[in-house]
């Protein structure tokens, strides 16, 4: 991982499109049919790379340079950290889906939380006003229904940056949930499992393996199969693949600005256990401030979320909802420890 010189910048950017066709033959693989050199040319504009790849009967996950991508027959989510610049893969995603593939964009989601080192961030990154003029001049005039906001907590240090716009004010194409946890301040021996040994020898992959293993995340959901990556000298992400649903964590360790991301997405009916998993994440990074946001048609999701962690030392600490035209309701709280890290 590439360092901004006032140090990495773990939060995450994130984007999600969707795309449409009148072929149903299309529909089968869709966008998991474009040409690796276009999704390389793609990131080359982000500024990031593959580093490991896995796919199944559903879609493609690709451990980037820099967190994560995505890829189903109808939607895309790409999740970049750092200096990437996220926002620079819209134009080409949309210019290859239509011209090799037929399919047109329907549906477009952008979130991410406050940057810790926010002049940084290259252009269009630079404010949030910045990335939303980007995207509205990106996007085609078809989308015509948009929504920007910023969703606040109790902490000037917080808050959720959300903007989406989609064809048809009524549609909802996300019949599931998205669960996005943001982390900082870690507990450092915790951390420091994600630090790899000097001159150990190992491929990115092997010392990946043995991070998930010691650090408890293999337990998150068994079920899934894990793709995982150790940077060197440290750093960690791993992809999970459970059926049709993803989990994903990224990890920058460092004292002073460490950070730790989880998020999965999943459906009322699926088998993930959402208190389970919010129970393990906390176990695993222990964090001194985490948010959670969760984005859903209904309430079962975010309502488990307090009563998950709390009784891990947790204080819901400030909650904010909204609604937005293609995703329902953003549900978006903070938490931290009830008592300071040296009562520990």
């Amino acid at each position: 991982m590439a360092f901004a010189f006032s140090g990495f910048e773990g939060f995450e950017k994130r984007l999600e499109l969707h795309f449409f066709c009148d072929d149903p033959a299309m529909l089968q693989l869709g966008l998991r049919k474009l040409d690796f050199d276009c999704i390389q040319q793609t990131l080359q504009e982000v500024q990031c790379t593959v580093v490991s790849a896995v796919g199944n009967s559903y879609f493609d996950a690709y451990v980037l340079s820099e967190s994560s991508l995505f890829v189903y027959p109808t939607k895309i989510i790409i999740k970049t950290c750092g200096t990437t610049q996220l926002l620079k893969s819209m134009t080409p995603l949309i210019f290859y889906a239509h011209t090799h593939l037929g399919l047109t964009l329907s549906s477009c989601r952008y979130t991410r939380g406050t940057f810790i080192f926010p002049l940084s961030q290259p252009f269009p990154h630079t404010s949030f006003n910045d990335e939303v003029t980007y995207i509205e001049a990106t996007l085609p005039p078809n989308l015509c229904f948009r929504k920007a906001s910023i969703m606040p907590s109790k902490s000037s240090s917080h808050a959720w940056h959300v903007f989406t716009a989609t064809t048809d004010s009524h549609a909802l194409y996300h019949h599931n949930y998205t669960l996005e946890i943001c982390m900082t301040d870690l507990d450092p021996l915790l951390a420091g499992k994600f630090f790899r040994r000097p001159g150990d020898g190992r491929s990115g992959d092997s010392a990946g393996r043995e991070m998930t293993e010691l650090t408890g995340i293999d337990g998150i959901n068994p079920h899934a199969l894990v793709c995982d990556f150790a940077f060197d000298p440290c750093g960690y992400s791993m992809n999970g693949m459970d059926g049709e649903w993803y989990s994903t964590i990224h990890v920058t360790p460092e004292e002073g600005y460490s950070y730790a991301s989880f998020e999965c997405v999943g459906s009322r009916s699926s088998d993930v256990d959402v208190v389970h998993v919010l129970r393990k994440v906390v176990q695993i990074f222990r964090p001194g401030t985490m948010s959670v946001s969760t984005t859903s048609l209904g309430n079962e999701v975010w309502r488990k979320v307090a009563g998950a962690v709390e009784p891990m030392g947790m204080k819901l600490r400030s909650c904010a909802m909204d609604q937005f035209p293609d995703s329902g309701s953003v549900v978006f709280q903070t938490f931290s420890p009830l008592r300071r890290k040296s009562g520990h």
